[in-house]
This record gives C-alpha cells, structure tokens and sequence, in this order.
C-alpha cells in the first residue's frame, strides 16, 4: 500500500475516541498496521480498519500491560516503527480545588504514562534500526493556563521528558518530539469547555477563530512520525490555529 507511512508498523495510546482514533484512521489510511490501545480495547474501531489495525487494552501507568502491548505488536504485524503517547486525561482545577490524590491522577497517566511507553519501546525499536515517538501534549505545555495545574503540570513534563529521551535515543536512530494542540473538539474537551464558553481553557483569541477538528491533529502527528520528518527529534509542533503568534 502506498502513502506516507507505508511499511510503518505503529502503537497507538487512547485510540478509542478523539485525537486517537483519528490518528489511527489516518494511519491505516496512509499504509501503516497499528495496534490500538486503550483501557478498554477499541475494538470496533480496529475492526472498521481492516486487517492492518489490531486492538489490545491497555492501562499506561502499568508497566506490564506496556510489555504486553509491544510484544503482541510485534507477534502480529513483525516489528514495531511507531509510538504514539496519545493517551491523557484533563480536566480544569485550581491551586486550592486540586488535592493532592487527584494531582497524582494526572501525574500517572498523563506523565508516566508517557515515560513508561518511551521505556517500553525501546528494545523493539533498537531491533528495527529505527523508530519514532511521538508524544502528545498540549499548548498547556507551552504556556501558562489558570485552572489547569495538574493538566498543564504534566504537559510540561512530557514536554522536557521529550528532550531529554531525544537525547538519549538519537544514537539509536529513534527521533523523539511533542505535538502540542491547542483547543481540539474532542469528547474530552468539549464536556467540560465547549467553544462557546468563557472558561479559562477556552482561549479568548484564536486567530483562526475555530476550534481544531481531531483530523486535523492527526495530520501533523502522522507528519511527524513519518520519514518526511527524518532530521527532527526534540522539537515541538504547535497546531493552535495561531495563539502562540501573540
């Protein structure tokens, strides 16, 4: 099959909705096999795309469910070119509304969630001479957001984890960058601030006056893992529709 990720075999978190189905659409789309994962396994979805896409659960914040995932990518489709760390929770929380349980919420699946994926990776990808990771975060972990101190707290770390694995992999040919979406419409998103609203979340300015489809995202993240971006690891891709231009 032809496109962009032809040959490309991809691990893909929180793929049963959102950002993360959409990414594992254009995936398939683009003639990669991806395995879907998420705490319940999207079944449907992987089914709808075919024999090139699979389906496990899987919880990130269990290391072995990580091992599970890799070695059942690797037995169905040969070998394992793609991480995508999609998958994070969100919610909006002040300082003195967030305790201190429910900051470690944040911290488990979104920021070791992520660790642990880049961790888990590693080996497959050291066999296959190559790989990509690509790690979600947000504009929350570009710039300071009030009411979102556990969600942006994590984004920032999956910013720096970025770095700092773009670093260590590089000698293993494994590019490492973040992706970082402002304001997407999602389940996730839309249920606690939808675009008409005036909480904080909801950006007072978005130059291009719309909130970002799901699509559109996965396009950038599909660029990003692919071989046209073979010379970039350790950067940062804002989709923000122009915020960060103020």
């Amino acid at each position: 099959m032809s496109g962009r990720l032809a040959g490309k075999v991809a691990l893909i978190t929180g793929a049963a909705g959102g950002q993360g189905a959409a990414e594992a659409a254009l995936f398939v789309a683009q003639g990669a096999k991806v395995m879907l994962t998420d705490r319940e396994a999207p079944t449907a979805l992987a089914d709808s795309l075919g024999e090139n896409a699979a389906h496990l659960p899987l919880d990130v914040a269990n290391e072995a469910d990580w091992r599970n995932a890799v070695d059942q990518t690797v037995r169905r489709f040969g070998k394992l070119d793609v991480l995508i760390n999609n998958a994070g929770i969100f919610a909006l929380g002040g300082i003195e509304a967030t305790s201190p349980e429910r900051f470690m919420d944040f911290v488990r699946v979104n920021q070791l969630g992520t660790f642990l994926g880049m961790r888990a990776v590693i080996p497959a990808m050291r066999k296959a001479g190559a790989g990509s990771i690509v790690n979600i975060s947000s504009l929350h972990g570009m710039t300071g957001c009030p009411q979102s101190i556990a969600y942006s707290s994590t984004k920032w770390a999956i910013r720096g984890m970025t770095k700092v694995a773009a670093l260590e992999l590089a000698p293993l040919n494994i590019r490492v960058n973040s992706v970082h979406p402002g304001a997407v419409k999602t389940g996730m998103t839309l249920n606690i601030a939808p675009p008409d609203d005036d909480l904080p979340y909801h950006m007072p300015i978005i130059p291009q006056e719309r909130w970002a489809e799901a699509s559109e995202v996965a396009e950038m993240v599909a660029f990003v893992a692919s071989d046209a971006c073979s010379y970039t690891t350790g950067s940062e891709f804002i989709i923000d529709g122009g915020i960060m231009a103020f």
